[in-house]
C-alpha cells in the first residue's frame, strides 16, 4: 500500500531561487486571473443570475438552475484538462498556459456583455451556458500546466512547498473577486447592481489577463521537460499521453481521483453554498455582509496553503492529507450550527476552519500528483486525476446542498453527505504511496527502463 518511491538521482539541475520565484510568479499570475473569473461567476450565479436569466422560476428553482450553469464549467474542465494535458505533454507547459489564459479572459469578458432574459428570452441562458463551457474548458487546462511548471523546476526536498503556491493563487483570485463584488454591491443600489454593476466585475478581467499574459512570457519550461522532449524526438517516438497515463499508471489515476473527491466537495461547500446559506432566506445576512465574512476566509486561505505545502515536505503528503479528510468528515456537524447563531465571529471561524481543512488536502495535491507520473505523461496524468472528479464532486456539491436543505430543512443531511465524501477519499488515501522526496529524474528513468 505504501511502497517507497524513487528517491535517488535528484531531479537536476534544480532551478535557482531567483528563477524559481519567477516561475512561481508566472504560475500564480495566471491562476489568480482564472480563479478570479471562476469565482466571480460562482458569486454571480448565487446573487445575480437567478433574477436575470431565470426570472420565471421560484427562488429555489432559480438558484438551482443558475448553479446548473455553474456546473457546466465543471463538466468542461476535464475536457479542457485532457486536451491541454495531451498537447502540454507534447509541446510544453508554457504555450498551453498562455492559450488557456486568453480563452478564459475572452469568455469572461463576453459574459459581462450578455443580454438578459428580459431582452432575448431563454437565448440569454443558452449564451451563458456556452461561454461558461469555454471558461471551464480553459480553467481545466490551466491547473495542470501551472502546478507542473513549478513542480518540475522545484528541488525534490521542497517540491511540496513551492508547488503549493499556484494553489495559493486560487484564494488570491477569490479574494480579489470578493473585494470587487463587495465593492460593487456596497457602492451601488440593489437595482443598479443587478442592472449593470455586476458586469464591471466581468469586464475587469481583461486588465488582469494582460498582466498575467505578460508575466508568463518571461519563463520557460523546466529542463526535465525539455530533456524528455529531446529524448522522444531523438527516438522518433509517438505517443498518446492520455492513453499512456491510463495504460501505464491506472492505479495512480484512480487514487488521484479519489483523493480529489472530498477536497473538491469541501471547497465548494464552503465558498459557494455558504453564500446561499447565509443569505436572507436562511440566516438573514445581506450580500455585503456575506461577502465580507468570506473575505476573511479567503485571506486566511492564502497563508494556510503554502504553510501546509511546507509541512508536507517535512512530515509527508499522506499524514497532512489524512488530517484534511478527517476534518471534512466532521465539519458539517459543527460548522453549520456555528453559522446558525448568526454571530459574525462564529461564522468566520466556521468558514476559516473549513478552508483550513480543505487546505490540508489542497496544498499537497500538486506535489503528490506530479510525483505519481513520469514527465512524458505528467500533464495528462495530473489533469485526469484532478479534473475528471470535479464533474461529480465540486460541480454538484452546491446543487446537492441546496436541494437537501430545501427538502429536509436541516443541515444534517449535508453534513452526512460531506462525511460520505470523506470516506471515499479515505479509501483512496489508503492506497496512495507516500511520494515525499521523490526524484522526478529517477521516476523517468524507472519508466523508460520498464
Amino acid at each position: 500500500m505504501t511502497t517507497s518511491t524513487p528517491t535517488s538521482a535528484p531531479s537536476a539541475p534544480p532551478a535557482g531561487k531567483s528563477n524559481l520565484r519567477k516561475v512561481v510568479a508566472a504560475s500564480m499570475a495566471g491562476t489568480i486571473v482564472e480563479w478570479y473569473e471562476f469565482f466571480v461567476y460562482a458569486t454571480a450565479a448565487i446573487l445575480v443570475f437567478p433574477a436575470l436569466f431565470f426570472p420565471e422560476s421560484d427562488p429555489t428553482v432559480g438558484t438551482i438552475a443558475a448553479l446548473g450553469t455553474y456546473a457546466v464549467g465543471f463538466i468542461a474542465r476535464p475536457i479542457g484538462g485532457l486536451v491541454f494535458g495531451h498537447y502540454g505533454d507534447k509541446f510544453g507547459r508554457k504555450r498551453l498556459l498562455q492559450l488557456s489564459l486568453v480563452l478564459v479572459g475572452v469568455s469572461t469578458f463576453l459574459m459581462g456583455a450578455l443580454p438578459t432574459h428580459a431582452q432575448i428570452g431563454y437565448g440569454a441562458a443558452v449564451l451563458l451556458v456556452l461561454l461558461r463551457f469555454v471558461q471551464g474548458f480553459a480553467v481545466g487546462g490551466e491547473w495542470g500546466g501551472a502546478v507542473l511548471l513549478v513542480a518540475e523546476h522545484a528541488p525534490d526536498d521542497r517540491r511540496g512547498y513551492w508547488a503549493s503556491y499556484p494553489q495559493a493563487g486560487v484564494p488570491v483570485g477569490n479574494l480579489i473577486a470578493t473585494l470587487v463584488m463587495l465593492g460593487l454591491s456596497s457602492t451601488l443600489s440593489e437595482d443598479a447592481f443587478l442592472s449593470w454593476g455586476w458586469r464591471i466585475a466581468f469586464f475587469a478581467s481583461a486588465i488582469i489577463v494582460l498582466v498575467g499574459w505578460y508575466v508568463r512570457t518571461k519563463v520557460e519550461d523546466a529542463p526535465i521537460f525539455k530533456a524528455a522532449l529531446e529524448k522522444e524526438e531523438a527516438e522518433k517516438a509517438t505517443r498518446s499521453t492520455v492513453l499512456d497515463a491510463i495504460k501505464y499508471r491506472p492505479k495512480q489515476v484512480v487514487v488521484a481521483m479519489g483523493l480529489r473527491f472530498c477536497e473538491n466537495i469541501m471547497y465548494y461547500m464552503v465558498v459557494t453554498f455558504t453564500i446561499s446559506y447565509l443569505r436572507q432566506d436562511h440566516i438573514g445576512f445581506d450580500v455585503q455582509h456575506v461577502l465580507l465574512l468570506l473575505l476573511v476566509g479567503h485571506l486566511s486561505h492564502v497563508f494556510v496553503v503554502p504553510t501546509v505545502g511546507l509541512l508536507s515536505d517535512i512530515y509527508g503528503r499522506r499524514p497532512v492529507y489524512l488530517l484534511g479528510v478527517i476534518g471534512t468528515a466532521t465539519w458539517g456537524f459543527w460548522a453549520f450550527p456555528m453559522m446558525d447563531t448568526a454571530n459574525d465571529l462564529l461564522v468566520v471561524l466556521a468558514v476559516v476552519a473549513g478552508l483550513a481543512i480543505q487546505g490540508l488536502m489542497y496544498a499537497p495535491q500538486p506535489s503528490l500528483m506530479s510525483e505519481m507520473f513520469p514527465t512524458r505523461m505528467r500533464y495528462a496524468g495530473v489533469s485526469l486525476g484532478y479534473q475528471v472528479t470535479a464533474i461529480v464532486a465540486g460541480s454538484m456539491a452546491p446543487i446537492i446542498a441546496v436541494a437537501l436543505l430545501d427538502k429536509y430543512d436541516s443541515t444534517t443531511p449535508i453534513a452526512i453527505y460531506l462525511a460520505g465524501a470523506a470516506v471515499i477519499s479515505l479509501v483512496a488515501l489508503a492506497f496512495a504511496t507516500e511520494t515525499k522526496g521523490t526524484s522526478l529524474t529517477a521516476l523517468d528513468d524507472e519508466y523508460d527502463a520498464r
